[in-house]
C-alpha cells in the first residue's frame, strides 16, 4: 500500500470505538468483526522492528483467516477502509486488497469488488463516501463510484458510476437518483 499511514494505538481504538456504535454497538456482529480486525491488521504495520511486530502479525492472520473462513468475509488489511463503513450482513463477502472504501459506505452480503481482467491484477474499485452496495453486487475492475451512489442488488458494474447516481442490472445502467441534489 503505497500511502500506508501508520496508526497509533489511541487512534485504532478510536477508530474501532467508531465502528462499534456505526454496527450498532453489537461487538457480535461478524461485520463488526472483520472491520476491527481489518484495523488491528493496518495497525500492526506500523510496529517496528519487524520481529516485534511478528506475534501480531501471527494473532492477525489467525483472526483474519476465522473472520473469512466462519463468517465468508474476506476483508484484508490492504484495502484502504473509510471511517463508519458498515458491513451488513456476512458471506461470500470479497474484497480486492487494493480497494478503496469511503466513509460511512454500506457493504451488504454477497458482494465482490474485485478485479475484472486476470493480466491487471491490481485494478480494483474505489467506492465514494455514503455508497450503498445492494445484496449480491459485483464491481469489477478499475472503477470509480461516486459519493452518494446505490448500487442495486445484483447489480453487475463495469464502469464508473457518478456521484447521486443509481446502478442496476446486468450489466448495470446508471441512473440519476432522484433526492440527490446536483451543484451543476
Amino acid at each position: 500500500m503505497s500511502d500506508f499511514k501508520p496508526l497509533t494505538l489511541r487512534q485504532l481504538w478510536e477508530q474501532i470505538k467508531e465502528d462499534w456504535v456505526s454496527h450498532g454497538r453489537d461487538w457480535t456482529k461478524p461485520g463488526f468483526r472483520a472491520v476491527a480486525i481489518q484495523r488491528f491488521g493496518v495497525w500492526r504495520m506500523g510496529i517496528e522492528p519487524k520481529l516485534l511486530r511478528s506475534p501480531f502479525s501471527i494473532l492477525y492472520r489467525t483472526l483474519y483467516r476465522k473472520v473469512r473462513n466462519v463468517y465468508g468475509i474476506d476483508l484484508p488489511y490492504t484495502v484502504q477502509l473509510g471511517r463508519r463503513v458498515i458491513v451488513e450482513h456476512q458471506g461470500a463477502i470479497v474484497i480486492h486488497g487494493n480497494c478503496c472504501i469511503g466513509d460511512d459506505s454500506i457493504i451488504r452480503q454477497g458482494v465482490t469488488l474485485g478485479n475484472r481482467y486476470l493480466h491487471r491484477p491490481f485494478d480494483a474499485p474505489k467506492l465514494g463516501a455514503r455508497v450503498n452496495v445492494g445484496a449480491g453486487a459485483k464491481i469489477l475492475g478499475n472503477v470509480t463510484i461516486g459519493d452518494d451512489a446505490n448500487i442495486g442488488a445484483n447489480a453487475v458494474v463495469l464502469s464508473d458510476v457518478p456521484p447521486g447516481h443509481t446502478a442496476v442490472g446486468i450489466p448495470a445502467k446508471i441512473f440519476k437518483s432522484k433526492n440527490y441534489l446536483d451543484p451543476f
